[in-house]
Order: structure tokens, then C-alpha cells, then sequence
């Protein structure tokens, strides 16, 4: 199976997303979390992964039923839901991304349905079988719950949270702390034994050449684009400053 890199998109930007696509990543991780994004913004965004060929995921806020329902219908091929921390939240997650007898979803047209091009039957077996429910593991408590949640159907992998999981472990800003490192490859063993894809964000090279070692990673974070394009243009500025 090949690997697929992901993207988190912290600069609001459809065109970055497109040229991400381009760049060749698989998917987008388009945040709510964190940004103050409108349902037009939010759409663009979604509209720039297709167009540069990369699925498009959106970091809701919480287990929010109509907000997840809504980012679905405009588009969105992934649910991400940070800092879950029980089976029944990601049972939820799961109920608002389907549609019954799976879930609770309630169903219309529009963009996903290709204007009507494709039929309701069509597209509700098409969501079923290709939407992603995507738990963050960035708390204790999500850690303890874990295995439970692993046994959720509908749970598609398992992101891994470090920074915050590492403030929740009352160790600071420290996503590399030993602690935390050995958190994360709990997480991996967890996911391992429940058949579910997990999905790290090396944050070193260490941590990269070990996650390409194992040979059931098949999903990478490459980081967040803010952070990467701050990198590069600081790079480029010491470069030509020669300091």
C-alpha cells in the first residue's frame, strides 16, 4: 500500500491549498479548531483540494452533528475530531457522518451529488464507503479510552495529538518529551492490534526514520503549513543575509 502524506492547513488560504495538492500531498487537514473560518472560506478551501487533487479534511471543533453534516455536504472527505477521549464520543462522530441505518445524517443534494448527476442511493453507499472518522489522541483520558474507541465501527485511523497531549501530561510545550514519545508509541501498538490504520506527525528526524521503519505506517503528517512556510522563509532570508 503506498503511504499518503497529509498536510495541516493553518493558513487560510484556498490557493495554498490547491498548490499543496499539486505539491503532491494526499490530503489537507483544513482547521476549524483553531481558525476563525467561514462556511464560504471553508468551501473554497474544499473546492482547491479537489482542483489540485488531494482530499480535503476538516478539524471540526467537537462532536457538533449539524456542523459535521454541513462539512460534509460541502464536500469534505474526512472528519477529524480532536481531542477525543471516549468511545462514545467517537461513536457520535461517527452517527452524525452517516447515514441511517449507520447513522443520523440527514440527507440533500447539491454539490456532492454532483448537481443530481449522481443518485441519493448512489451517494449514500459512495459516503459510506469513503468518508474517514478521524480521532486525535491529544489527552490521558483518550489515551486510557483508546482500545475502546479503536473498537468503534466507522472509525477510519488514529491521529496522534503530541503537543497537546504533552500539556495534558503536565510536561509544557514539549511534543519530544520521553513521555510523550512513548505515549505515542502505545498509540501505535493500540491501533496495531485493532486492525486501525495510525497516522504520527514526526516532529524530528529520529522520529521520522522510525515511523518509515515500521512497515504498518501508511499514513504520515508532514507538519503544518505554517510552520513549514515560516521555516523556508526564514532559511531563504539567512541565505541571502549570509547570517
Amino acid at each position: 500500500m503506498p503511504r499518503s502524506i497529509g498536510l495541516l492547513n493553518s493558513v487560510s488560504a484556498p490557493l495554498l491549498c490547491e498548490m499543496a495538492g499539486h505539491a503532491g500531498y494526499d490530503f489537507l487537514v483544513l482547521d476549524m479548531e483553531h481558525l476563525l473560518v467561514s462556511p464560504d472560506q471553508l468551501q473554497h478551501a474544499i473546492r482547491a483540494c479537489e482542483l489540485g487533487g488531494c482530499e480535503p479534511w476538516v478539524r471540526v471543533p467537537e462532536v457538533d452533528e449539524k456542523l459535521i453534516g454541513r462539512v460534509l455536504d460541502a464536500g469534505a472527505r474526512g472528519i477529524v475530531v480532536p481531542r477525543l477521549e471516549s468511545a462514545a464520543q467517537a461513536a457520535r462522530a461517527v452517527a452524525a457522518a452517516h447515514f441511517p441505518p449507520f447513522g443520523r445524517r440527514g440527507i440533500t443534494g447539491g454539490r456532492v451529488t454532483g448537481f443530481g448527476t449522481i443518485g441519493l442511493g448512489d451517494y449514500i453507499a459512495q459516503s459510506r464507503r469513503d468518508i474517514r472518522i478521524v480521532p486525535m489522541i491529544e489527552s490521558a483520558a483518550g489515551l486510557r479510552d483508546l482500545p475502546a474507541i479503536l473498537t468503534v465501527p466507522g472509525v477510519s485511523l488514529v491521529l496522534e495529538g503530541a503537543l497537546d497531549l504533552a500539556l495534558d501530561l503536565g510536561l509544557g510545550p514539549d511534543p519530544t518529551h520521553a513521555s510523550v514519545w512513548t505515549a505515542i508509541r502505545q498509540m501505535h501498538a493500540d491501533c496495531r492490534a485493532a486492525g486501525i490504520p495510525f497516522c504520527p506527525n514526526p516532529r524530528n528526524d529520529e522520529q521520522r526514520d522510525y515511523w518509515l521503519s515500521q512497515g504498518d505506517i501508511h499514513w504520515l503528517l508532514a507538519g503544518e503549513d505554517r510552520g513549514l512556510l515560516q521555516a523556508a522563509l526564514r532559511s531563504r532570508r539567512r541565505a541571502l543575509r549570509m547570517d
